[in-house]
């Protein structure tokens, strides 16, 4: 397994310029494989040097892990062959659905069932085979849970186990949820297990309404998801966490300031081991 540590950055096209001529780069990258497979000529000359500067892992979009039609094999095989070509260690997807005769460009809830439980990790394992690696789940938001037959924190658990597959745990997800359902964040983070944890997300959100959030990645992260961040890693221990920003990008400062706080709340949180490397001339500054 490849030791992913330290602080991380969802990369888009937006800052990509300011990422490769930056002195002090986050410790690794994430792209959405869709956003680059089949792409040659300048598009890889691109993702080359963007490799050369951090490393990279992937974050899916389309898996459709949780729909109701075949997995597409060669869309499968598509990923397979990009992760060998860059040789990136870890493939993350969300835990939902977003291919209905066509793609709903979404994220669709799961029903909370034992079958659905059953159901997805069957196709988690056929796509670890295919891949020869474990897949990566993310937690996602919801709006509604039609059908819910257990607990969110529930199914999660049981389609990792039953999986033997990893967690992407994202926490403002947990704090979306939350919200939009009046759960409790904290318990859900406490239940999660904390040895498939393979790294967290963490992002800003848009409120619509008093109880209703929407994920949006469009701000800046709040203090109730920095809270919850930090309790995270004082129940689960200091993970690799990335940061995501699409829509109304900020300066290339601004998103180091937020990089810089996650590293502080690590240092705060994991001691000497966990110490570093990321922006260490602005980090001590801050501290």
């Amino acid at each position: 397994m490849v030791n992913l540590a330290g602080v991380g950055l969802g990369l888009r096209r937006d800052f990509i310029d300011e990422f490769l001529n930056a002195k002090k780069v986050p410790d690794f990258i994430e792209i959405a494989p869709e956003n680059w497979i089949g792409f040659g000529g300048r598009h890889a000359k691109l993702l080359a040097r963007c490799v050369e500067k951090a490393p990279l892992i992937c974050h899916g979009l389309s898996l459709s892990i949780g729909g109701p039609h075949p997995l597409n094999l060669e869309f499968i095989q598509k990923i397979k062959g990009f992760l060998e070509d860059y040789h990136i260690p870890i493939y993350s997807e969300h835990l939902s659905y977003t291919h209905d005769r066509g793609y709903l460009y979404d994220l669709m809830p799961i029903p909370m069932t034992e079958a659905a439980v059953k159901y997805v990790a069957e196709r988690i394992l056929r796509v670890q085979d295919i891949l020869g690696k474990r897949l990566v789940i993310e937690n996602v938001s919801t709006y509604l849970m039609p059908n819910a037959e257990m607990s969110e924190a529930d199914f999660v658990s049981e389609v990792l186990q039953q999986a033997d597959c990893e967690l992407l745990l994202d926490v403002n997800n947990v704090y979306v949820n939350s919200i939009n359902h009046g759960s409790d964040g904290y318990a859900f983070i406490r239940a999660m297990p904390k040895e498939r944890i393979r790294y967290i997300h963490i992002a800003g959100h848009e409120q619509v309404e008093q109880n209703l959030l929407i994920d949006t990645h469009g701000a800046e992260v709040c203090d109730s998801v920095w809270q919850l961040l930090q309790y995270t890693y004082q129940v689960c221990g200091v993970k690799p966490t990335l940061l995501e920003r699409d829509f109304n990008i900020p300066s290339w400062q601004e998103l180091q300031d937020e990089m810089t706080r996650i590293k502080t709340i690590q240092q705060q949180e994991g001691g000497d081991e966990n110490r570093a490397n990321i922006f260490p001339s602005y980090t001590a500054a801050v501290l």
